[in-house]
């Protein structure tokens, strides 16, 4: 197998971003998309040029056609077609969030196991050179010890049909674009928080529309994370050390506007270059790494597993109403 072919397993919007990154690699091609109806799916193939088009998810799944799928369903299907293309033998990219819960994770987590497929989260950022920049400015020290993370995403929902909006379906602001702040302060802190504290403003919906957290670490280190569906599109992150401090204007997306900036203890501050890269195209390329030539997965299902639990326990705590321990695994 030189080449990956690629399905799509719906047609949602986010699509629109991962078949350009999918169509730029030397090592796949997107072959077909899987719909609801043989209508829609047709519909969908004639507007992105997609050879094939299959009337539902299954017929995908049953077919010779495709080698991997991307899974951009609403949230609360992704463990059951996950795991139901790792049993058809597919290769699985799944959209964030992974799952609703940590059972569901263990589960999706031991199918790739048993069917030795590849498995993993698309959280498409932890792959962009500057998200890894970050991370090496964290790793090497350059910051000195890391004090505070503060990340914030806004994106701003106007229709109150929409899926953002539906609890049953996984429906929130920290599931939609809090967790992207959330797995940025697991990225640099290295683990999981140790206790968490969470708010939530609850919109008709019953759904939270803004959200926001404290998470302590070890060593007396923050985050604090935010996230809304009332405000206009925002995003930023700072990483704050005893060297000085890292801000990122787009940390999550729309990177090729985004300034990377370090401001020492003294002196000017000094802006950081990026390698241009499509935002994308690294979670493609990660996949082909491990398909193709065994590596492991750059995001690993154990980290990915701690995202779920740490969303869990910060949801956990804005209900309750006080700081959530993480014990045990």
């Amino acid at each position: 197998m030189t080449k990956i072919r690629w399905g799509l397993l719906s047609t949602a919007n986010i699509n629109r971003r991962v078949i350009p990154a999918i169509r730029a690699s030397e090592r796949g091609e997107l072959v077909a998309v899987a719909s609801r109806s043989q209508a829609s799916a047709d519909r969908y193939a004639a507007e992105w040029q997609i050879a094939q088009a299959f009337a539902s998810y299954e017929a995908m799944l049953d077919s010779e056609a495709v080698d991997a799928v991307y899974i951009s369903l609403p949230n609360h299907l992704h463990p059951e077609w996950a795991i139901r293309a790792m049993q058809s033998g597919k290769h699985v990219l799944c959209e964030k969030p992974f799952a609703l819960t940590v059972a569901d994770v263990d589960e999706m987590t031991a199918v790739c196991q048993q069917t030795k497929m590849v498995l993993a989260e698309a959280f498409m950022y932890r792959h962009h050179p500057q998200t890894k920049i970050m991370g090496e400015w964290v790793h090497n020290g350059r910051l000195g010890e890391i004090i505070l993370v503060r990340a914030i995403f806004n994106f701003l929902v106007r229709q109150g049909n929409n899926i953002r909006l539906i609890a049953e379906y996984g429906g929130g602001s920290l599931w939609d674009v809090g967790v992207y702040p959330m797995s940025l302060a697991q990225f640099v802190m290295g683990a999981p928080p140790e206790w968490v504290l969470g708010d939530q403003v609850l919109g008709e919906s019953g759904v939270d529309e803004v959200f926001a957290g404290q998470m302590h670490y070890s060593g007396g280190r923050i985050a604090q994370i935010s996230s809304s569906l009332r405000s206009p599109y925002f995003t930023f992150a700072e990483i704050v050390g005893t060297a000085g401090r890292l801000a990122v204007t787009r940390p999550f997306t729309a990177v090729e506007n985004s300034q990377m900036t370090y401001y020492p203890p003294e002196g000017d501050p000094e802006i950081i270059p990026v390698p241009d890269e499509y935002l994308y195209l690294g979670e493609v390329e990660d996949m082909h790494d491990a398909i193709l030539l065994g590596k492991p997965n750059y995001l690993r299902l154990e980290e990915t597993r701690n995202h779920i639990r740490t969303a869990l326990a910060l949801y956990e705590s804005a209900r309750k109403g006080q700081i959530v321990t993480l014990t045990g695994g």
